[in-house]
């Protein structure tokens, strides 16, 4: 099925609305990090560990090998990264109830109080942001949020 260039750029739209997807998710990602500085010190919770963090909440235990996996990261990456969470008391290490030769990260009460301190952090942030869009926009934000659920189930299932 042929698509109908867009008049302004003479490109087909499905190309057009990803490369626009792309440059809005980086741009909010980057606008994200950049305004919870002032409210969440970025040293307190790297990204990366944040990341590991969400996925610890949502299957926990884990071995090593499944976050990074999971991460689309080296192993070795996520074991640096684990052992500087465990220093820093957000996740612990212990024996593999599937496999008790193997060892499993899980996410601790310090660890589960970081993440909805982050989370409560870029929560007031969007909605501060949010309340400054008139109300069709904040509308159209709100009627794509299942669409761009479905999109990430998506693409977490395309690998």
């Amino acid at each position: 099925m042929s698509q109908q260039p867009r008049p302004e750029t003479g490109t087909p739209a499905r190309a057009t609305d990803a490369r626009l997807l792309t440059e809005t998710v980086t741009r909010l990602r980057r606008a994200l990090r950049a305004s919870i500085r002032t409210e969440y010190p970025w040293e307190t919770l790297p990204m990366a560990q944040v990341e590991l963090l969400q996925v610890l909440a949502e299957r926990s235990p884990a071995r090593i090998g499944d976050l990074a996996a999971r991460q689309r990261l080296a192993t070795s990456t996520v074991s640096g990264l684990v052992g500087q969470m465990i220093t820093a008391g957000l996740v612990a290490r212990a024996v593999d109830p599937a496999d008790r030769r193997a060892s499993a990260v899980t996410l601790t009460d310090a660890g589960r109080d970081q993440l909805a301190a982050w989370a409560r952090a870029h929560e007031r942030r969007l909605n501060t942001a949010l309340e400054g869009l008139d109300e069709a926009d904040r509308a159209a934000i709100g009627a794509a949020l299942p669409a761009l659920v479905r999109l990430t189930d998506q693409l977490d299932g395309s690998v």
